[in-house]
């Protein structure tokens, strides 16, 4: 046994080598980013499914998670069906129901009644072996053995030409979708952007910082009539069109993310037409 004096310095040197304890914050492992889809890939080679409009979150076999690490939570007669493998899907309440989906979730209410509507759409198995049409059918096999209605495997197919592709593409928007990811067939799981994973949507989107509110005139004296935003490269621009007059009233503060949609860079490189979409709540 050790002398009594070296006893405070035994247990600090345990506590020096014991792993720091998790929190609800730390970071997941990167999950697999989707590139943008471009007019010369052959989706014949691709699983092809539509792209959800709702909140991304890791099963990490114990708990629901954000990108951020953060833990959501999700009532526990939801989680209980979940497997104890590690899952990568999108809570979504359905079509045009974002904004009702990230208030439930930013409320942090599992009693919730309206958790009752949330289904976790899976998509991917982080890690897993194999290749994507193989994970496919493990999702399906995991979703089918849970029986629950809010674990479902996301519905995939496949498609024989470019115009099989931009048909099914105008269907989902026509019905409020908001476009279609394509997964390489004979992919196997990576972390981080991948060629492997691309996404179709009738326009391009992405984020800026809010630097100022710029006054309204006319209809919208008193209100705001746009937003001073900056991309991540230093470009700043006017960001107004999408914005409702509760937005003006109460607009997203500066510092915060807004997604914009926009057609396309003009010369200068700015974005033409760009449209806010949200602000960016959630990671």
């Amino acid at each position: 046994m050790a002398p009594l004096f070296l006893l405070p310095l035994l247990f600090a040197a345990v506590l020096a080598l014991a792993p720091p304890p998790a929190t609800a914050g730390t970071p997941a492992p990167q999950p697999m980013l989707a590139e943008r889809h471009h007019a010369g890939i052959d989706p014949t080679a691709y699983w092809v499914s539509e792209k959800y409009d709702g909140v991304r979150a890791r099963w990490d076999g114990h708990a629901l998670r954000l990108r951020n690490g953060g833990r959501i939570a999700a009532p526990d007669w939801f989680t209980a069906a979940l497997p104890a493998e590690t899952l990568d899907g999108e809570l979504w309440m359905g079509r045009r129901s974002f904004d009702r989906l990230s208030g439930l979730v930013r409320r942090q209410a599992p009693d919730d009644p309206a958790w009752r509507a949330v289904r976790y759409m899976v998509f991917e198995l982080p890690g897993a072996s194999g290749d994507f049409s193989a994970r496919i059918e493990r999702i399906r096999r995991i979703a089918d053995a849970a029986g629950v209605p809010w674990l479902q495997a996301v519905p995939q197919r496949r498609v024989s030409s470019r115009g099989e592709l931009q048909g099914l593409l105008d269907e989902v928007v026509r019905g409020g979708g908001e476009g279609l990811m394509l997964h390489r067939a004979d992919a196997h799981w990576t972390a981080g952007r991948s060629p492997a994973l691309l996404k179709l949507t009738p326009w391009l989107d992405d984020e800026a910082r809010v630097i100022a509110h710029l006054p309204g005139k006319g209809r919208l004296a008193g209100m705001t009539g746009s937003l001073l935003v900056e991309a991540p490269d230093g470009r700043r621009f006017r960001l107004g069109s999408g914005l409702t007059d509760a937005q003006r009233r109460d607009p997203p503060p500066p510092g915060s993310l807004v997604t914009y949609r926009y057609r396309e860079l003009t010369p200068n490189g700015l974005p033409r037409f760009p449209r806010f979409l949200r602000m960016r709540e959630l990671p």
